[in-house]
This record gives structure tokens, C-alpha cells and sequence, in this order.
């Protein structure tokens, strides 16, 4: 039987499907063998061969794949217990699919983490900002912190127990998720960002702190939130006066004047011109 499971996910990897969605005679032809030997040494039916499959420490399929059922037993377990709680024999237990194939697919906690992080934290929403980004600067400002604060309230909360886990171990799990997640984020907010700065609306500072200045106020203020709306009630601004708030104030920070702006343009054209 072990030459039928190699063949069939040698079969299955050529074709990019699972292996319960590759036909048996490509299989067979995978092996060597004719599709009706095939079926004789599986005795009549493909159920031993998934069933093989299976025990080697891969999904046959047949079902949403183990990547996707592991992302999503994982988040689940992320908002239950937190980061700290979440092991890889939960996810399979949950997943309900084997630790070899966890390994495989994940190579190891921390990529299964990160995968979980990727899907669930502000990122899919930042490469889809920097795809078809706002031409005002104050949209793009305001864009941003709804970004993030819909991150922070997504379900599972993926996101606030990232932080909870990178503020009370920083250098846990949670660390090296977000420094996996940290290319590609950062990658994003330059394109949102450093077109102003070129066009002279926004001060040159480095991108981190344009981005640490943006978020620093707003990821404090959504952390403590939870404590705070008991303690001052209707004095408490609502949620979206607060990131009225805070986009202002980053303006006023970091955005140059309208003038200011013609003039450094104008600065650059001149400095430009033969």
C-alpha cells in the first residue's frame, strides 16, 4: 500500500487537487500499473487507498483542505484561550486532521500563528486600501484608523489577544507573528503614504514613525477601551468621534500646510529643471 499512497500524492501534487479528487486511472498511470490492478489491490473501492492517505499524515480531501479547517480551529482557539493556550494538538483535535500534516503544511506553531494572524489582523484590509488607494490625504488618514479598528473588533479577536500575548511576553509567539506580518504591512502603508510625502502634503519622516505616530494614539485607546467605557460612560467619546479625533490630530502633526505644500512642489520642480 505504501507505493499506492506515493503514487497518489505524487498524482495529486502534479495536478494541484487532493488526492480524493484525483481519478484513479491517473493514479494507476502514476504507479505503473493499470487502473482495474489498482482497484484489485485496493479491493474494489478508493476507500482503503484515502484511508492510507490519511495515516501518512495527509488530508485525502474530499472536504475544505487541512490549511483552511487549521486556520479556522486555530482562530477559534486564539479567542478562546489566547495565544498561550492554542497548541497544535488542539488545532488537529479541533481541525480534525492528523499533527504530521499540521507539520507539513505549517511547518511548525508559529507558521500556523501567523497564518491565522495574516487572515484575521488589519493586513487584508491594508493590501486592499494600497491597491485602489483614496487621493486625499485626510481619506487616507481616515481610511487607515478604520482599518484598525475594525480589526481590533473583527470575530474571532484575533487581533486584541496578539496584543495581549506581545504585551505580556514580548518575546512570545505573538512577536514573531507580527515581525512575519511586518514586510508586508509595512509595505502597504508606503504606498499609502509616500505619495504624499513626495508631493509635499506630508512632513518626510520615516514611514515607521508616520505609521507609529497614526496608530500609536488609536491602538492605546482601543486597548484600553474595554476599561474605560465602564469607568466613564456617556462621557467616553464614541467610537467613531474618537477616530475623529486622532485623524485630526495627526494632521495638524504631521500634514504641511496647503501652501506649504505648493511650495515645496514647486521647490522640487525648480530643483528639477535643467
Amino acid at each position: 500500500m505504501k507505493e499506492l499512497v506515493t503514487a497518489a500524492l505524487t498524482a495529486a501534487k502534479e495536478r494541484g487537487q487532493d488526492v480524493a479528487d484525483v481519478p484513479l486511472t491517473a493514479i494507476a498511470a502514476t504507479a505503473g500499473i493499470s487502473r482495474s490492478t489498482l482497484l484489485r489491490r485496493l479491493g474494489g473501492s478508493r476507500a482503503a487507498l484515502d484511508e492510507a492517505v490519511r495515516e501518512s499524515g495527509v488530508d485525502p480531501g474530499g472536504r475544505p483542505p487541512v490549511r483552511e479547517r487549521a486556520i479556522e480551529a486555530a482562530a477559534l482557539l486564539v479567542a478562546e484561550r489566547g495565544l498561550a493556550g492554542v497548541t497544535l494538538d488542539a488545532v488537529a483535535d479541533r481541525a480534525d486532521c492528523s499533527l504530521p500534516s499540521l507539520h507539513t503544511v505549517f511547518e511548525g506553531r508559529d507558521g500556523l500563528l501567523a497564518a491565522v494572524f495574516e487572515r484575521h489582523s488589519a493586513l487584508p484590509g491594508l493590501e486592499a486600501l494600497a491597491a485602489d488607494p483614496p487621493e486625499r490625504l485626510e481619506d487616507t488618514v481616515r481610511a487607515l484608523h478604520a482599518t484598525f479598528v475594525a480589526a481590533f473588533a473583527h470575530e474571532p479577536r484575533i487581533v486584541p489577544a496578539v496584543f495581549a500575548d506581545l504585551l505580556g511576553r514580548p518575546d512570545g509567539p505573538a512577536a514573531r507573528v507580527m515581525a512575519a506580518s511586518l514586510p508586508q504591512s509595512l509595505d502597504s502603508l508606503d504606498r499609502l503614504l509616500l505619495p504624499h510625502v513626495r508631493s509635499g502634503r506630508l512632513r518626510p519622516l520615516p514611514t515607521p514613525v508616520l505609521v507609529q505616530l497614526l496608530l500609536g494614539p488609536l491602538l492605546n485607546h482601543v486597548l484600553m477601551r474595554p476599561v474605560l467605557e465602564p469607568a466613564l460612560g456617556a462621557e467616553l467619546p464614541s467610537m467613531d468621534e474618537t477616530v475623529d479625533i486622532f485623524v485630526d490630530a495627526y494632521l495638524r502633526a504631521v500634514a504641511v500646510p496647503e501652501g506649504g505644500a505648493t511650495r515645496a512642489a514647486e521647490s522640487r520642480g525648480g530643483a528639477d529643471s535643467p
